[in-house]
């Protein structure tokens, strides 16, 4: 019987531990890096608790790929007397063969969720600042993505329109091929929080 998701989260979590407090060393871990004058600028102690734990996760990433053992975690939005539950990847796991089937599945509730919690507040695409749009744009954007994510803050809903590699789409770098658009729903503008 294979560890299910919860259960490598959970290894994962107490690995970083032991690895922060010291109980896992790599040795010579300077000569991970490429270039030595960094290497000899970063504390050797420090390099070596980051590659222990890089090294760990590797192996569970490996054991996620073998066993079929999903990345997916569900995840509570709450925002005003709304609540969405939805699926959401892991950020220590990776995808595996239809795990981003289940995020494109769950696009609708979550934009269901969007529509239902903002049509009286300003929306805002965050793209390079923040500019104001109305909801026909944040639609055509939606239809254009795979999957959504959702966030709120206490006056503020931030909806993540998605498409890509689900490991990868939080990340600049990873455009054009993954990536997410970010809009924000405000009452006024949108706050400076970097969501």
């Amino acid at each position: 019987m294979s560890y299910t998701t919860a259960q490598l989260i959970e290894i994962l979590d107490r690995e970083l531990q032991a690895a922060w407090r010291g109980e896992r060393v790599l040795l010579s871990p300077a000569e991970r890096l490429n270039n030595p004058v960094v290497a000899k600028a970063l504390d050797p102690n420090r390099l070596s608790k980051v590659f222990a734990y890089q090294d760990f996760r590797a192996e569970i990433h490996e054991y996620q790929r073998q066993h079929q053992v999903s990345g997916i975690v569900y995840r509570h939005c709450t925002f005003g007397d709304r609540t969405l539950q939805f699926p959401e990847l892991h950020n220590q796991l990776i995808a595996v063969p239809g795990d981003k089937e289940i995020l494109i599945e769950a696009k609708a509730s979550v934009l269901a969720f969007w529509h239902r919690a903002t049509p009286s507040m300003n929306l805002w695409w965050a793209n390079d600042g923040y500019q104001s749009i109305v909801p026909e744009l944040v639609d055509r954007m939606a239809r254009q993505s795979e999957w959504a994510e959702v966030d709120a803050a206490q006056a503020e809903l931030y909806l993540r329109l998605c498409w890509g590699n689900p490991k990868e789409c939080h990340y600049q770098w990873a455009k054009p091929s993954s990536g997410c658009e970010l809009v924000v729903a405000a009452i006024a503008e949108p706050s400076l929080i970097k969501i």
